[in-house]
């Protein structure tokens, strides 16, 4: 029983060791085979593509309605304060000061006529005394040199009387020389006399003559006096040195007692009527201002005023500093002599009158000297000017939506830009739709969904009449 029950489980043992390779390969072929036949079967089921089309894509884009204004010319400058008048002070006579005015300080403002300082007057208070007596004693001359002149006419009818006597007598005498009734020592006696008395009469009218010339002296000696008086009542008047108009004081040093000699520069004081600003602006901007018909300015007497027709603009002066802005009103005055020489710009005066009126302490300063300001200046308004966006042009084309909501590049002309639009002379048509946004690639062509873009447009048109400030 033994054996015959261990020959069984020695030959089960042996099958197990002959068939397990070859189950083996099977099990790895067995999947190979399952995808062959499912690939088989897909494929008899495929069916083939269908082609379908390609819609077209409309691509989004910002536009507005190219608008029609009265454009306002508007161009900034800026430029420093500084006084429309200065008076620099300077002592006209020498002398020593005796009076200085209580607030002739740095800063203060004094009136029109309002006396600054005194300089000692008395040397010259002397100089007139002394001149008012050499021009009496002149005077007494010129009356002693008159009366010398009827006392010589009237020695002069005396002698010229005594004369007549005198050759009477001798005539008679040598009438009785003939007849030997005079002796002729007598008749030479007589013609000596006769010849002292016309020596005599000579005499006066020499005197006479002379009178002229020193009535002449007398005269000019009076009036070079009087000249020298004026001359010492002017400096006179000089040693009171007062204020010529409403001024501001600059920078000073007086004291009473200081010695001036003439000459010497004293002080500076600025007029507060007027503050006038040189605003620098390019040229190319400065001549959208001008509002001419083309000819020419004439002649040189009547240039400026026909200057301030042609630049018939209203000026604005502002003072920004942070968050705090001030406004004043202002003319234009002038345009200056040359170009600036580094910054190619061209200065425009404009003039601020009353600055120093309005002040509101702590809210409004005045306009004093040495602020530096932003100057605006306004053309009149030209209507039927086409103006849009500056960003909108590149290269001299914009790039506009027509009817069929695709894009359309046209190259238009440019009458000038300023700030941030730019007014067109010609190639576009009020009412067409004109791309605002940037598209890029812009493919002329191209379908688009144009959206109005309100607020550009109304951004624009603000700008473009002066309703909002230039940007």
């Amino acid at each position: 029983m033994a054996k015959f029950v261990q020959q069984p489980v020695l030959a089960v043992s042996r099958f197990s060791k002959l068939s397990l390779p070859g189950a083996r390969n099977w099990l790895a072929i067995f999947p190979v085979l399952l995808g062959i036949a499912l690939f088989v079967l897909m494929k008899g089921r495929r069916e083939e593509p269908v082609p379908q089309e390609i819609a077209e894509v409309a691509r989004p884009l910002r536009v507005i309605e190219v608008p029609e204004v009265a454009l306002v010319p508007r161009v900034l400058g800026y430029g420093t304060a500084q006084a429309g008048d200065v008076w620099t002070a300077v002592a006209e006579v020498r002398g020593r000061v005796v009076y200085i005015h209580p607030e002739l300080k740095p800063g203060a403002i004094l009136q029109s006529g309002e006396q600054v300082l005194q300089i000692d007057p008395a040397e010259y208070e002397l100089q007139i005394a002394q001149l008012l007596a050499e021009i009496s004693e002149t005077r007494s001359q010129q009356a002693q040199l008159s009366a010398e002149e009827d006392n010589l006419r009237a020695s002069l009818k005396i002698e010229q009387a005594s004369l007549k006597l005198a050759e009477s007598d001798l005539s008679r005498l040598e009438s009785l020389a003939t007849s030997s009734s005079v002796t002729e020592s007598e008749v030479e006696r007589q013609q000596r006399e006769v010849l002292s008395q016309r020596q005599a009469i000579q005499t006066l009218l020499n005197a006479l003559n002379v009178l002229p010339a020193q009535r002449a002296s007398l005269a000019a000696t009076v009036k070079a006096r009087n000249a020298n008086l004026q001359r010492a009542e002017l400096d006179l008047d000089h040693t009171s040195i007062t204020a010529p108009f409403d001024c501001r004081l600059s920078e000073l040093s007086l004291e009473v007692g200081q010695f001036l000699s003439a000459g010497e520069v004293l002080f500076e004081a600025h007029g507060i009527d007027v503050t006038e600003i040189e605003a620098q602006v390019p040229i190319n901007q400065a001549r959208n201002l001008i509002n001419s018909n083309g000819q020419p300015l004439g002649h040189m007497d009547d240039a400026m005023k026909t200057m301030r027709q042609i630049f018939n603009v209203d000026v604005t002066v502002r003072l920004k500093s942070g968050d705090f802005q001030v406004s004043w009103p202002a003319r234009f005055d002038r345009i200056r002599e040359q170009l600036d020489l580094e910054t190619r710009t061209i200065g425009i005066v404009v003039a601020v009158d009353k600055p120093y009126e309005g002040v509101i302490p702590g809210q409004r300063p005045p306009l004093a000297p040495g602020m530096f300001c932003e100057v605006e200046f306004r053309g009149q308004p030209r209507t039927g000017k086409i103006v849009i966006p500056r960003s909108a042009v590149r290269d001299g084309y914009v790039t506009l939506v027509n009817a069929e909501n695709r894009l359309e590049r046209r190259q238009v002309e440019i009458a000038f830009s300023q700030g941030d639009f730019t007014c067109v002379r010609s190639g576009l048509i009020p009412g067409e739709t004109l791309v605002v946004s940037d598209p890029t690639p812009a493919v002329e062509g191209m379908l688009v969904v144009p959206t109005n873009d309100d607020e550009t447009l109304q951004e624009l048109i603000d700008v473009a009449t002066g309703k909002e400030p230039v940007r």
